[in-house]
């Protein structure tokens, strides 16, 4: 089991410093959350709580990913980046390919770009985007991707986005790891389909393992199960050792953790999130190296 360090909700000014921190004490990856802004009458409920209001309130930190995983890399060496959920369909094609490949090449290599559809019309009609039609825009702008990251004169002819031979620069010298993120039956059905991974919602230990194996049933049916497949969980639990194990066995190859998670506490400090993340690595991580 590899380990991903969450910035979720940080302020951006502790990024770097959390970044050279998460890399010593030995985690794999670190990953950055999406959204462009905050209505202050949300008009979409939130999915995934059970009274439609969102985890955060209108004052959390929601950086431009891919300018912070710039900033990241550029103090790093090792640890490698993950969008956790990039909101893919709400975006102009071009311009996510352009961020995403000079990420990677400033970085290394070391990005993977987490995807979903988003949940949030208010955002989506601000940007000008088409809410209805966003999981087979986001089914197209994948291939779209793939073909711009591929470098050289493209073309790609397709039901929402049409274009002549181009060429974009810079590309990364290898494939970008493209995981979707979504626990609706589409959701999952995409990652099957077209995901080199999956990355899940906070669950439990049951719901986690119920996902791994509708996720194994649906790569097989679309004959793709001998394909490398990640599988980024996150859990509303703190796993001990025995179930960390049962969540690789599951087929879980990554485990998304917030170290200084305090439910009902303070804002921890920077000081206070340094020391969570040290502590994680000599208790936690220092178990599975």
């Amino acid at each position: 089991m590899k380990f991903v360090l969450s910035m979720a909700y940080s302020d951006p000014r502790e990024a770097c410093e959390l970044a050279r921190c998460g890399e010593a004490a030995g985690f794999d990856s670190i990953a950055i959350s999406d959204h462009v802004v905050h209505p202050e009458v949300l008009k979409t409920p939130y999915p995934y709580t059970a009274d439609g209001k969102p985890r955060w309130d209108s004052k959390a930190h929601w950086p431009d990913p891919w300018v912070t995983i710039a900033a990241m890399s550029a103090v790093t060496e090792r640890i490698r980046f993950l969008t956790s959920i990039f909101v893919l369909p709400m975006r102009n094609p071009f311009l996510v390919a352009k961020a995403v490949a000079t990420a990677q090449v400033l970085s290394g290599g070391r990005c993977s770009l987490g995807v979903g559809v988003g949940w949030m019309k208010d955002e989506f009609d601000l940007l000008e985007q088409d809410f209805t039609r966003r999981g087979a825009r986001c089914d197209e702008m994948i291939e779209v991707l793939r073909t711009l990251f591929g470098g050289g004169m493209v073309e790609h002819h397709g039901r929402f986005f049409d274009f002549e031979r181009l060429e974009m620069n810079p590309v990364p010298d290898a494939p970008v790891p493209i995981l979707i993120g979504g626990i609706s039956p589409p959701a999952l059905r995409r990652a099957a389909r077209l995901g080199d991974g999956w990355i899940s919602d906070a669950h439990t230990e049951a719901e986690l393992l119920a996902y791994a194996a509708t996720l194994a049933q649906l790569r097989r049916e679309a004959g793709r199960s001998s394909l490398p497949f990640k599988m980024v969980g996150a859990a509303v639990y703190r796993p001990d050792s025995e179930g960390i194990r049962r969540l690789e066995d599951a087929g879980y190859t990554h485990l998304i953790s917030l170290p200084w998670l305090r439910p009902d506490a303070p804002a921890p400090s920077l000081e206070e999130k340094r020391a969570a993340v040290e502590a994680f690595g000599e208790t936690t991580i220092a178990r599975f190296a």
